[in-house]
């Protein structure tokens, strides 16, 4: 037995250790505890013990709370709603309660207080039909599926509602809110998957009315624009349905109903109510003829206002502009948003004996319907003359016309029956009278007395009108425009002698202002008359919004649904198998997407994303082909709908020769992203260039095309308060700014010179970005262009570069584009000296004043660029044809004189030559002397001899060509003319047309000048391959031309023509009989073509099948002058063929003066349909702000402090998403020189550029 034995060291030696693992382990049990302590509180702060609807509540303060102070410099980090880690109940119910009326901080936490979960299983039931429909229902996870009861019992899918997405119907809301409470009749919702159901009750509105009344008229609102643009829209524009959604006969409508609206303490309610009226049926004659009245108080003049007095008249429009100045700047409520988007323009004055905050209403009088008269009743019973229903007039007139506004104070349940007073006029139609027509904008509400009024519809793709339903007594039509502030959807008549009151918008909007809760009686009016088909709809058609950059579906997705545009843009790509992405096209408000894929159960074709915010309506597949059940004519026009579809694609894939790329479209719409662009930002370079000049100056000539608008940060803040930018202002402004698109052909947005709020604003609306520089600085590149490389923004953008009226040409272009691979093209801007002076802001908008009091220069380079960026491009494209050219130049003289603009320029052989010199000039006269040398140096005898060589490959080896062509141009590039320039070659390499937008002037012209035989291919400087002439394979290109942008091409022909009555000579043919036949002279001629004569007419056959083509073409005004007689060679002969093509342009442009011709392709295409039913007077004021009375009441309050626009952190804010699923290298793959442009989407006016 082993004996261990300790010494006293040893012993020692453990002891010290043990007491050192036993302190060292309480040390770090220490240090464990207090981080695991401090772990615990940095995760308790947030996380906070309650109910689901508190939950929601606390998030919804946390996420719409301010940030102190916005710093100028800097943008902080963008708060990213998405990605924000918030629950999605509160993600969801927000998304939809936003949509739904665009709540904002107070509105939404009042409404969360209301909300309640539903764990549901599969199979349950949310709601059937003669449940009360009373709720909002949001999936927060799961799936549901809506479905509609057919008569005979059977139950049809229409709908499947998916995490994020609501079930309800607005105009369901609109009857809970106004006390007409319906149980579900139709529709049911069924639980497909175990699914947790958020529901909000409509009750919660009447809550949130109680303490914000004024909010109720642009609830209402926004649910009647959601049905007119959204559910009219997609039935009617689409699939062709009129009188299927209305009532042709409403039910008697109650006049006072049991409301849920318990507002009567609100101050905005009157204490008086009115609820005796005495039928104006008693008040008939004995005879049976209704008696007519109307009393002075109807006058909407206001008597006293205007001097001297005018006798009233129904007014056709009433919209003025409104000058601003001295306007006092207080808050803005939710009220005066529902004024904005109602449009109400009248005019306000200064006048101080006037009581209304120092201000008088004038109204401005214009044409009187023919038919419709107006009557003062007659205080001598004796005095007949002006009475239309005989002998009883005077009281008993007065009589009539207050019982009938007491029937309209019960119908609207007006309480306070003095607020009518002055604001109503008593009409008499004649029959046959059109009331207002279709697409009217400023309407009035109509309240039938006597008689009825008939109300029309054009039908769609037809010039008929079918009858929607008529307006007896008693009933009032109208209500939708006035309240939506869109044009009117139908066209109002009188088929037989009617009498009706009348309320003018202007005047309804301020008994609203008074009493609120009216739009409540007026918008049940019109729910009523919507037929329970529409209602169905209502369910099934959504309405969404998808962010900038976020895909609404990609390739190889299930197609479920279609979809149509209503404000925004989206674009369309398909992606190659060799992995290359191909631009298809893009689109603008209006434009049906996924049709194609739908109607054919087809998976998506392309992948289709948002360029900016983007707001769409939603048609399901289950709804489709229930509509395509009920209603079999909608599958005609869906047919019809397919059909352009494809028919646009086939004439995209139709060019010169398969192959070839270029394609004959025709509508402009499918080759041109231009046409349809509704927003410009202008993003400047450096802080030296001139943007409030620049913009002015474009505004100028765009207003010379349509209504344009110019927004700026200052402009914004003096219209809407100083607080609009900020973040939690963001979704109204978004509306606001949605709706000026809809009322504007172009918004503009100025952007800042740093990366502030409004910067990222204008950024995220643009269809199209202009970035600006100065021509004659050192080539740079800005900080806010590199921003928006790094930001994934996929608008448009285009170089645009400002040159001094007296400074040099174009230079060094090439370096400018190659530091910009994300632009697709640019443009040279040669601005008047005003854009460069140094002027106050004062007195810059001072002088602009005086500018805009004349028409824009329609030849002024800025007038060019608002015609491109509007798709009204007009080219000018030359055929080849040698000397005969030279009329080319003559023409282009006429032109001039005509005041015909010349946007893009383009040609083929002798055509590409005199189409450079005129970019390089714009000038005919210094065209033409330049163009008279060089044809001088073509008749060198002495030249010619010395450049023969040995023909083998050609007869010249072309070194004295080269020197000819190089002398003119010397080594300009094409990307320094003046104006977009292209010509065209035959690439006999690769068996291909080349159509040449950049690079060595000289060498592509001569290469497009290259005849066989003649004179040796030219090798291409980028990749080697053989050029010859153009003229081959398209002597006269205007295909191209109109696949570039061109909205009119006109086209130059000066090419020879060949014999067509050939000699029939049978099956052989012997040369000694035919020559024979030519040596003769007594013997008969016959025309049999030579050996070269018949190469050459091979070499021409493409081109003469593509010249056809042309001229039966309808974009293109073909013209040919008188210059047969000369010879391709006759270039001695240039005057007398220059003055043969002048006379003849001049009788042609003369012809096409005199009949309109030319002031109809300056006229833009949206005109017809745009201007007529979004007309408004637009006002330039001293103060750079555009204004009528809805922008000075639709201000917001402003904060206390200025706030940073979505850069709060924990605020929602506007933000640049990244692609999904996508790096930032796919992303520049995308926007750079790697996306390849579909030839015939191309908008190449502004042209793609690929770095050399």
């Amino acid at each position: 037995q082993l004996e261990i034995k300790f010494s006293p060291q040893v012993l020692g030696v453990v002891i010290g250790t043990g007491l050192s693992v036993l302190i060292v382990s309480a040390l770090v049990l220490v240090l464990i505890h207090r981080f695991h302590l401090q772990k615990v509180q940095a995760q308790e702060q947030p996380k906070y013990r309650f109910r689901k609807r508190d939950k929601v509540l606390f998030y919804g303060r946390k996420i719409m709370r301010k940030n102190p102070a916005y710093q100028e410099g800097a943008a902080n980090p963008s708060f990213d709603v998405a990605n924000s880690h918030l629950p999605s109940e509160v993600l969801y119910m927000l998304k939809n309660v936003r949509v739904l009326g665009h709540f904002e901080k107070p509105l939404f936490l009042e409404l969360c207080k209301h909300m309640t979960f539903q764990q549901c299983q599969q199979g349950e039931y949310v709601f059937r039909p003669g449940q009360p429909d009373t709720s909002i229902y949001v999936v927060q996870d799961g799936k549901l599926e809506l479905f509609l009861s057919e008569q005979d019992g059977k139950e049809t899918l229409v709908k499947e509602v998916f995490p994020g997405d609501s079930v309800h119907s607005l105009l369901s809301i609109l009857d809970v809110i106004t006390g007409h409470q319906r149980p579900y009749r139709t529709v049911s919702a069924r639980v497909a998957e175990d699914s947790t159901v958020l529901q909000l009750p409509v009750e919660a509105f009447s809550a949130v009315f109680e303490k914000y009344p004024e909010s109720l008229v642009r609830v209402v609102q926004i649910i009647m624009v959601r049905l007119q643009r959204v559910t009219f829209l997609a039935l009617h524009n689409y699939l062709g349905l009129t009188n299927e959604l209305f009532s042709h006969e409403m039910q008697p409508l109650r006049l006072f109903p049991q409301s849920s609206h318990p507002s009567r303490t609100s101050p905005v309610w009157h204490s008086k109510r009115i609820i005796s009226a005495s039928s104006i049926e008693d008040t008939k004659d004995s005879t049976g003829r209704q008696p007519d009245a109307s009393k002075d108080q109807g006058d909407p003049l206001k008597s006293g206002l205007l001097e001297p007095p005018v006798p009233p008249l129904l007014s056709r429009c009433i919209s003025m502009p409104v000058d601003i100045s001295g306007i006092p700047k207080g808050p803005r409520s939710d009220f005066d948003m529902a004024y904005e988007r109602g449009r109400i323009s009248v005019s306000l004055q200064e006048n101080s004996t006037i009581a209304l905050d120092g201000f008088a209403r004038s109204v401005m009088v214009e044409e009187q319907p023919s038919g419709i008269y107006h009557y003062n009743y007659c205080e001598d019973d004796s005095a007949t003359g002006d009475c239309p229903f005989g002998p009883y007039q005077g009281r008993q007139t007065s009589a009539i016309f207050e019982a009938a506004k007491r029937e309209l104070v019960k119908l609207m349940k007006i309480e306070d029956s003095s607020l009518l007073n002055n604001r109503v006029l008593l009409h008499h139609a004649k029959a046959g009278t059109v009331i207002a027509r279709q697409g009217d904008q400023d309407v009035s509400l109509h309240f039938v007395l006597w008689g009825c009024l008939h109300v029309y519809q054009r039908m769609i793709d037809k010039a008929e009108d079918v009858c929607l339903f008529l307006v007896q007594p008693g009933e009032m039509v109208g209500q939708l425009a006035v309240l939506t502030g869109e044009p009117l959807i139908f066209t109002i008549k009188a088929n037989r002698d009617c009498t009706f009151l009348k309320i003018s918008k202007s005047d309804f909007y301020e008994i609203m202002r008074e009493q609120p809760s009216v739009v409540l009686s007026v918008a049940h009016t019109v729910a009523a008359r919507m037929s329970p088909f529409v209602r169905q709809m209502d369910f099934a058609i959504d309405w969404m919004a998808v962010e900038a950059g976020r895909a609404l579906y990609r390739q190889g997705d299930k197609s479920d649904c279609t979809y149509i545009v209503l404000n925004g843009r989206l674009r369309s790509v398909i992606q190659k198998a060799n992995g290359k992405k191909e631009l298809v096209g893009e689109y603008g408000r209006g434009d049906l997407i996924g049709v194609v894929e739908a109607l054919t159960h087809q998976v998506r074709a392309t992948t289709v994303h948002a360029v900016r915010d983007t707001e769409l309506a939603k048609l399901p597949e289950g709804t489709l082909n229930n509509i395509k059940r009920r209603y079999p004519q909608v599958v005609t026009r869906l047919i019809h709908l397919l059909s352009q579809k494809i028919l646009g694609n086939l004439q995209q894939l139709r060019g010169s020769f398969p192959g070839s790329g270029l394609g004959m479209t025709s509508s402009s719409e499918l080759t041109n992203p231009a046409s349809n662009l509704s927003t410009v930002a202008v993003l400047p370079v450096c802080d030296e260039v001139p943007m409030a000049a620049f913009t002015l100056e474009l505004k100028h000539a765009l207003n010379a095309i349509g209504p344009t608008l110019l927004l700026t940060s200052d402009i914004i803040r003096a219209r809407l308060g100083a607080s609009a930018l900020d973040s939690i202002h963001e979704y109204r402004l978004s509306g606001w700014l949605a709706q000026q698109e809809d009322i504007h052909r172009i918004v503009l947005y100025q952007t800042d010179y740093t990366l502030t709020p409004w910067t990222v604003r204008c950024i995220r609306q643009a269809d199209c970005i202009l970035i600006v520089g100065l021509g004659d600085q050192e080539p740079t590149l800005g900080e806010l262009e590199q921003m928006l490389e790094n930001t994934a923004v996929r608008a448009l953008k285009q170089l645009i570069l400002l040159h001094r009226e007296d400074g040099p040409s174009p230079a060094r272009t090439v370096e400018w584009l190659n530091m910009r691979s994300w632009c697709s093209g640019h443009l040279h801007i040669k601005c008047p000296r005003r854009v460069f002076s140094r002027r106050s802001p004062n007195k810059l908008r001072e002088m602009y004043g005086k500018v805009f009091e004349k028409n824009a220069d329609r030849h002024s380079d800025f007038s060019r660029l608002a015609r491109v960026l509007t798709g009204n491009t007009i080219a000018l494209v030359l055929g080849g044809g040698g000397a005969r050219g030279c009329s080319h130049i003559g023409v282009i003289k006429a032109m001039e004189e005509a005041s015909l603009p010349i946007d893009l320029i383009g040609g083929t052989s002798i055509g590409s030559f005199i189409g450079a010199l005129y970019a390089e000039e714009r000038s005919a006269v210094r065209t033409k002397q330049r163009a008279r040398e060089w044809a001088k140096s073509m008749n060198s005898v002495f030249a010619t001899v010395l450049d023969l060589t040995y023909p083998i490959t050609s007869m010249f080896s072309g070194s004295a060509f080269n020197t000819s062509i190089h002398k003119v141009f010397q080594d300009k590039q094409i990307e320094d003319l003046w104006l977009p320039y292209f010509n065209v070659t035959t690439d006999i390499t690769a068996s291909a047309m080349r159509v040449h937008k950049d690079g060595s002037l000289w060498r592509y012209v001569r290469a497009s000048m290259t005849l066989s035989g003649y004179l040796p291919p030219l090798c291409d400087p980028k990749d080697g391959n053989l050029l010859m002439d153009g003229g081959y394979i398209n002597n006269l290109p205007a295909d191209i031309a109109r696949n570039m942008g061109a909205k009119t091409v006109i086209a130059i022909d000066v090419g020879s023509q060949d014999e067509t009555d050939l000699c029939n000579y049978g099956d052989s043919l012997s040369g000694w009989w035919l020559l024979w036949k030519r040596l003769n002279p007594w013997a008969e001629k016959v025309k049999v073509p030579d050996m070269a004569e018949i190469q050459s007419r091979l070499a021409y056959v493409s081109c003469v099948r593509q010249l056809e083509v042309v001229k039966s073409s309808s974009y293109c005004e073909y013209i040919r002058p008188p210059i047969d007689r000369f010879k391709t060679m006759d270039f001695g002969k240039f005057d007398e063929i220059y003055d043969v093509g002048y006379q003849h342009g001049k009788m042609v442009f003369g012809g096409w003066c005199r009949g309109d011709i030319i002031a109809k392709m300056l006229q833009d295409r949206h005109s017809a349909d745009f201007y007529e039913s979004k007309r408004m007077d637009v006002l330039m004021c001293p103060s750079g702000g555009f204004t009528d009375l809805a922008e000075i009441i639709s201000r917001i309050e402003p904060a206390k402090s200025y706030l940073s626009e979505g850069y709060a952190d924990g605020e929602e804010s506007d933000y640049l998403t990244e692609y999904e699923e996508e790096g930032m290298d796919a992303v520049r793959e995308e926007e750079g020189q790697e996306l390849l442009f579909a030839p015939a989407e191309q908008n190449a006016v502004f042209e793609t550029v690929s770095p050399l």
